[in-house]
């Protein structure tokens, strides 16, 4: 897939990419006590990529983001799984959530749950399945069109 040659559409989603993972990364942390989390987070990260990937082609973005999301997809299914069954370590059902209060350097005492690593796995999941997803679609389709030249 080649990139585009409009200049407009380049310029704008070097903008509109920033303000979605933003997005993503806000929905990502409020999804434990407000709408969003892991899944909506990383559909819209993924949008964020795909307009990158329609804007400056397959290859440009292979040069600048050298992530292989087959692994992405594992990596977060086994986190989100190690989460699960990290509760029977304290007794728990499967997927129970805990949480406590540590003081971090620079935000001083916070809340860490362990929501927030299962949501962690369900975003790299959705990420790396939604990318795989296009990519291939769209590689397949330039073979296609390729062929038929």
């Amino acid at each position: 897939m080649r990139g585009t040659n409009d200049l407009i559409l380049r310029t704008t989603t070097a903008f509109i990419a920033f303000i979605l993972l933003g997005f993503s990364v806000y929905l990502f942390f409020a999804g434990h006590n407000k709408p969003g989390g892991g899944f909506i987070g990383g559909l819209m990260a993924s949008a964020a990529l795909i307009l990158m990937y329609m804007a400056y082609g397959h290859e440009a973005m292979g040069k600048v983001i050298r992530v292989n999301f087959l692994y992405m997809v594992f990596t977060g299914l086994l986190i989100a799984v190690a989460t699960g069954i990290g509760s029977f370590v304290f007794g728990a059902p499967f997927l129970t959530q805990n949480f406590g209060y540590f003081q971090l350097p620079i935000l001083g005492r916070t809340e860490l749950a362990t929501a927030l690593l299962f949501d962690l796995g369900v975003y790299l999941t959705v990420i790396g399945v939604t990318m795989t997803i296009i990519l291939t679609v769209a590689k397949d389709r330039a073979e296609v069109n390729k062929a038929n030249a």
